[in-house]
């Protein structure tokens, strides 16, 4: 995983990430970093990969926003 802090918020980065590969990835970030909540996943400007990122989070009930184009940011597990 490509986790990173900027400004006191915890990043994953999917950029490089195979669209088979996210779903196991999300799960691993969620949870792990579940105790630092708000997150932020940057899926970039792939619509596929934003949607199967916002299809992995609804499915575990997820509560997300995105506040632009290419990033989703999770607000409550």
């Amino acid at each position: 995983m490509k986790v990173f802090l900027e400004r006191g918020i915890t990043h994953l980065d999917l950029h490089g990430t195979k669209h088979a590969e996210v779903h196991q990835e999300i799960l691993d970030f969620v949870y792990q970093y579940q105790d630092s909540l708000p997150l932020i996943i940057i899926c970039g400007f792939s619509d596929k990969m934003l949607q199967i990122v916002s299809d992995v989070l609804k499915k575990i009930s997820i509560e997300f926003s995105s506040p632009r184009y290419g990033s989703l940011r999770i607000v409550k597990i």
